[in-house]
């Protein structure tokens, strides 16, 4: 016999934490940054057949003050990384970022001086879609994912203190570049 027997009916219990993470991940607006073919597959999943509205997400924002999901669809230039960078650091916190497509998440194919090899040396990246490009049902999966990862986040200093954590370690990461492959 514990408490929730004694309520009258309609009353919901639950944590603090749980209800921030609910209304967040129930609220995400994305900022899209396009930059390649993965753009199509991203304006896709915003169509009538996929239908991002069903997330809370049907409408992508044009300005990074007014966004909280950054979407990085494609290679990263050297010359474009701290453009990324600069809306990155103009989006309000929380935020969050997932990287769309195989090109953006380690350089893809363009292993060379121009592209940047993984968009996780210039931002932290929540989440990884793989594909080239990815469908919009795997972007779909991977803001679902995201959607688990927000809800389960904590609050306050600890959730600071881990940012500037991941932040500092994902900067801090060796370039890939200079890699030929296996047995070169």
């Amino acid at each position: 016999m514990g408490l929730e027997e004694k309520l009258p009916s309609g009353f919901l219990l639950t944590t603090v934490e749980k209800a921030v993470g609910w209304v967040r991940r129930s609220s995400l607006w994305p900022a899209t940054f396009g930059l390649a073919c993965c753009a199509f597959e991203m304006m896709t999943a915003g169509g009538p057949r996929y239908d991002l509205g069903r997330f809370g997400m049907e409408v992508f924002r044009a300005s990074p003050r007014s966004a909280d999901l950054m979407i990085v669809a494609g290679r990263v230039s050297q010359k474009m990384a701290p453009v990324l960078r600069q809306v990155y650091d103009q989006m309000p916190n929380p935020k969050w970022v997932l990287s769309m497509g195989v090109c953006a998440s380690s350089g893809g194919m363009f292993n060379n001086y121009a592209i940047v090899q993984g968009v996780d040396h210039v931002v932290p990246v929540d989440m990884y879609v793989p594909g080239c490009p990815p469908r919009p049902e795997l972007l779909i999966d991977g803001i679902l994912k995201l959607h688990d990862k927000i809800q389960n986040e904590k609050l306050g200093v600890h959730r600071e203190q881990a940012e500037q954590e991941a932040e500092r370690i994902a900067l801090g990461a060796l370039p890939t570049s200079g890699s030929r492959g296996v047995g070169w």
